[in-house]
């Protein structure tokens, strides 16, 4: 599903402090993929300008790769192809991406799809849009027989797309470069780290004294007040938050939110308010998150139990009033999570 900036969940990093003077968490901050990455690793010595330095190189690539906003970029080029079908071969990282979307896409049987984006459009909740009505049921229809990853076929860095198809991985690039940076630490001989961009996170052991990265989840909340849900310890995986609270329209009493289903072209009903997914991969977390959000508390936890995917999911009733389902992989490894008291 296409995600949007702000409809993301965000997820808040906690700190500690008392460190040892011997091994420190150095942190480093800054601008990407339209909004910002915060990482945070412990080291001996203070290489915050060479890792740096790195890290923002490295985003401005995968930029220049997957930006549907820089008309120069990779996946650019290939959306604005005049002849249809295409067929081209493309790079590596491009190739990795698109094999990820394709299989949660098919796993998810359509739920998760990069070929969403003229729908989303269409609703308003487009980076030029201003959600405030619902549209024409012939203009609906007509949008729709553009959506649907089907028509791409990808064979290594062989890409073939049948029809024409706007392609956008705003919902799972960011996780993929989650990843990748988290790959550029480890060939610093960095081994603990903590690596968040726009809400997809990864981490890897511990801060000094053995302490263990947390993060929170945030409270799904309609009046846009950030607080903390469930605050835990991902160990060495990453995870992704995906919920429509924060991005809808009510006409006519009628609430539409953000999340839309590629499948029917409707914004989602469901009493869905967030889900997070930890998985081994951001990337995959990161497309998986909207993937479930779009199916729904019932058909998604379905989909995570066959698949063994660690899903905590945050469901509001018709009153207000929130419930958690949590999959048997996340209890597997989390198995004291609901112990808390939110």
């Amino acid at each position: 599903m296409y995600k949007l900036l702000l409809s993301v969940v965000a997820v808040l990093l906690l700190s500690n402090c008392g460190l040892p003077a011997s091994e420190r968490v150095y942190k480093v901050s800054g601008p990407t993929m339209g909004t910002l990455y915060h990482i945070s690793w412990v080291d001996q010595q203070d290489r915050t300008s060479q890792v740096k330095s790195r890290i923002d190189l490295r985003l401005q690539d995968i930029n220049k790769i997957m930006s549907t906003y820089d008309s120069t970029s990779e996946l650019s080029r290939i959306n604005q192809s005049t002849m249809w079908p295409v067929q081209q071969r493309i790079s590596t990282d491009l190739s990795d991406v698109l094999a990820k979307a394709l299989q949660v896409n098919q796993q998810s049987s359509g739920a998760f799809d990069i070929t969403v984006g003229p729908l989303v459009n269409l609703w308003g909740f487009g980076p030029d849009g201003s959600p405030d009505r619902v549209p024409e049921d012939d203009l609906l229809e007509e949008v729709l027989t553009s959506v649907g990853s089907d028509v791409v076929t990808l064979s290594g860095q062989s890409l073939f797309i049948s029809e024409k198809r706007y392609l956008d991985l705003s919902a799972i690039a960011k996780g993929w470069a989650v990843d990748d940076i988290s790959l550029l630490l480890e060939s610093y001989g960095i081994e603990n780290y903590l690596v968040e961009i726009g809400g997809e996170i990864k981490t890897a052991g511990v801060k000094p004294q053995k302490v263990s990265w947390k993060v929170a989840i945030e409270r799904p909340d309609v009046h846009l007040q950030q607080t903390a849900h469930r605050v835990f310890s991902p160990g060495n995986r990453a995870l992704a938050t995906s919920g429509d609270y924060r991005n809808f329209f009510v006409e006519n009493g009628i609430r539409y939110s953000h999340t839309i289903s590629p499948v029917n072209g409707f914004p989602v009903e469901h009493e869905l308010a967030s889900v997070t997914v930890v998985n081994n991969s951001a990337a995959m977390a990161d497309a998986w998150a909207t993937a479930l959000n779009v199916a729904g508390p019932a058909d998604g936890m379905r989909l995570a139990e066959a698949l063994e995917l660690g899903v905590y999911m945050i469901v509001r009733d018709q009153h207000g009033n929130l419930s958690e389902l949590t999959s048997t992989t996340f209890n597997k490894w989390f198995p004291e999570f609901l112990d808390q008291i939110p």
